[in-house]
């Protein structure tokens, strides 16, 4: 087959003008046209008053040959690239066939279930265990916390249970990292597979919702099982048991996994666990040092979310196609260099969302963002946050160098912000106007806030460090430029947004292994090597194939 590329049309073109536009592409007759599928489709709005889809397909075609060599100089046809996700490695039968050998997969989001689904479908019969409660559960659970009918369930919520955090989220699934194996393209086909949106194959900026993330993780825990895996939920792993490995080179991995001891005092007895934590797990990140886990410090990032109502970012985006039927609402990207050196960049960008409360520590607000597929709400979100160095979190540690530092800062602020929004989990929010001119707010405007428990007006620089502050407000005129009303006086901030990443990064090496520690695998973002759904996923499959890879090294 041949690929096009950067084919444009207009808005309002027909459903067949796209098949007429490959014919006149490739200047070939109508009977020369087999089939074609489309692969890729996304907006040009960089004009708002002529705004084009663009299309990539792939075409079948009479004379493909003909046609390839004929159209050699043009950059926009070639032949179609294989993007098949391929595992080149043969599993023999058995290779974990004791107990003690079945790899152990900690934690329920996407980076746990893209390892234990790969390691079930190589007939490595995974056990998956996850702290918090399966979906259905930890929906009821979390939506009740959100309208006060139910205290926080600090092993069930927003941060912790099946699906992960992002599942409360707006569910975006594409990445800037480099794919040449193609495991992007096996995410969202594992996905498709399992009750997601075929359109998510093709979209440029695809994205699922959350409830459609809910159906979606049903269906990948359907598909372990049915292939021989274990899932537990409620199954919170208390302390790693290792071993010194004997059989490594003096200073080379000093210590073996030989197991994992459950909250409920049950021993798990296994030679490999594949370590998918999320960002939020500050005990296992504490026990983990305890027991000697080679961790680092990672930077991270904290701000606030915004809210703005979402035609007004529709407007600035689309002019006047706002309401297109093909467009949708609008999101946003911006990102401002402060001159005191930090950057401030848009994070989780929410269109037609709402701010939800993500605590999981008593006594300890935290913000996100989330939207359903149909992205309906009346305001758009995004978390604005600031670039952290080492100097800012270094003196909340437990001694100099404590790679652990940026929990403590993170959980400082945090309870700052459940002190100023009143306690019982409001949180703290501010009339922007009111935040750049550095006085409380005293009543709401139009812009209604969304976040739920429930809010308390007050001044957010009482909240944030000076350097955080200036730094937000500095970017605020900027963003104004880029998006015409930007800065509208009684736009919403609320605090306090701490989860951006992991502020801990779990050392492996080339292998995909810890430092340290032989036949452990830390993987995805609370381990310090992903940033959203897709590219944990990612990392988790590749971290499922190193861990069978090692196991035939051995």
């Amino acid at each position: 087959m041949l690929r096009i590329t950067e084919i444009k049309l207009p808005l309002s073109h027909l459903p067949g003008d796209l098949e007429k536009e490959i014919i006149s592409y490739l200047r070939i007759i109508p009977e020369d046209l087999i089939s074609f599928e489309i692969v890729k489709r996304s907006v040009d709005a960089r004009k708002k008053d002529n705004i084009f889809l663009v299309y990539s397909v792939d075409v079948q075609v009479k004379g493909e040959d003909y046609l390839l060599k004929k159209n050699r100089k043009r950059k926009q046809i070639r032949q179609t690239p294989d993007t098949k996700y391929r595992y080149e490695i043969n599993v023999p039968e058995g290779l974990f066939g004791s107990e003690v050998e079945r790899p152990v997969v900690v934690g329920a989001g996407p980076c746990g279930y893209f390892a234990a689904l790969l390691l079930a479908q190589m007939g490595c019969r995974p056990l998956l265990i996850e702290r918090g409660l399966e979906i259905k559960k930890r929906t009821v659970e979390t939506f009740s916390f959100w309208k006060g009918n139910r205290p926080l369930n600090v092993e069930s919520n927003v941060q912790f249970g099946e699906g992960g955090a992002g599942t409360f989220s707006d569910g975006k699934l594409y990445s800037q990292i480099s794919d040449p194996k193609h495991y992007g393209r096996k995410v969202l086909e594992e996905l498709v597979l399992s009750g997601a949106n075929p359109d998510i194959l093709i979209d440029h900026h695809p994205h699922i919702g959350t409830f459609k993330l809910a159906t979606v993780v049903r269906g990948l825990r359907s598909r372990i099982k049915e292939l021989g895996g274990d899932i537990y939920f409620q199954t919170r792993m208390d302390e790693l048991i290792l071993e010194s490995n004997a059989s490594c080179l003096k200073g080379v991995k000093p210590f073996e996994v030989v197991g994992l001891k459950l909250a409920n005092g049950k021993i798990i007895h296994t030679k490999n666990i594949v370590l998918a934590l999320g960002h939020s797990a500050r005990d296992t990140f504490t026990m983990l040092q305890d027991v000697g886990i080679h961790l680092e410090a990672k930077p991270f990032a904290v701000g606030l979310r915004i809210e703005h109502p979402q035609p007004l970012i529709d407007k600035a985006r689309w002019g006047e196609m706002v309401g297109h039927p093909r467009l949708g609402h609008a999101e946003y990207k911006l990102v401002y260099h402060a001159n005191n050196g930090r950057t401030v960049y848009s994070f989780c960008m929410c269109p037609g969302g709402l701010v939800i409360g993500s605590s999981s520590e008593k006594n300890c607000v935290v913000t996100n963002g989330m939207s359903q597929h149909s992205r309906n709400e009346r305001n758009a979100n995004t978390a604005l946050v600031v670039n952290l160095k080492p100097d800012d979190w270094r003196k909340y540690g437990r001694w100099e160098g404590d790679p652990l530092a940026g929990i403590f800062l993170q959980r400082k602020l945090e309870k700052n912000a459940y002190n100023l929004g009143g306690g019982n989990y409001f949180a703290p929010v501010q009339r922007l106007e009111d935040f750049l001119a550095g006085k409380p707010s005293k009543a709401l405007g139009d812009v209604k806030p969304s976040y739920l428990p429930g809010v308390q007006l007050t001044d957010l620089n009482r909240l944030l460090p000076d350097y955080i502050a200036e730094s937000l407000k500095e970017s605020l005129f900027y963003f104004d430029s880029c998006i015409p009303g930007y800065n509208k006086p009684d736009a919403i901030i609320t605090g306090i947004e701490t989860r951006t990443s992991s502020p801990v990064r779990i050392s492996r090496d080339t292998s995909l292994e810890s430092l340290n520690v032989k036949g452990l695998f830390p993987a995805g973002e609370g381990a310090g090597y992903a940033g959203g759904i897709l590219s944990a996923a990612i990392d988790g499959i590749r971290v499922a194939e190193s861990l069978i890879n090692q196991a035939l090294c051995d």
